[in-house]
């Protein structure tokens, strides 16, 4: 069982996570279109403390695409230029996930607090 200020830190950790998973999805569909952009992936490490974190960016490492458009300025010879590996289907999967987990943290991060609240105007009677 998780004492009140554990609670809260590990909530807020959660939330912090949540943020900068949404923070890769943005910047992965805002670079879909660029030429050899590799998908960042939020990977989640647990903390002593019992919260989350994401240590380190990684990058997918599936292959990204290979574009046939002669006219492309980046295009080679046999009119091939690379493009990115983002799929926006799993980009926007990935941030419904994190936005509802984002939303679990903070109702917990509210209920703790309700909680306290509540204990102290137990105290003051």
């Amino acid at each position: 069982m998780m004492d009140l200020p554990g609670a809260l830190s590990a909530s807020a950790s959660g939330l912090q996570a949540q943020a900068q998973r949404l923070r890769h999805v943005a910047e992965n569909v805002a670079n879909a279109d660029t030429p050899g952009y590799h998908r960042k992936i939020a990977v989640f490490s647990a903390t002593p403390d019992g919260g989350v974190m994401i240590p380190a960016v990684q990058l997918d490492p599936t292959p990204v695409t290979r574009l046939h458009d002669p006219g492309h300025p980046l295009a080679d010879a046999d009119g091939y230029r690379d493009g990115s590996n983002v799929d926006l289907t799993l980009e926007t999967a990935d941030a419904r996930e994190a936005a509802r987990s984002y939303a679990a943290n903070l109702s917990l991060f509210d209920q703790a607090r309700q909680m306290t609240s509540q204990l102290f105007d137990l105290i003051r009677r």
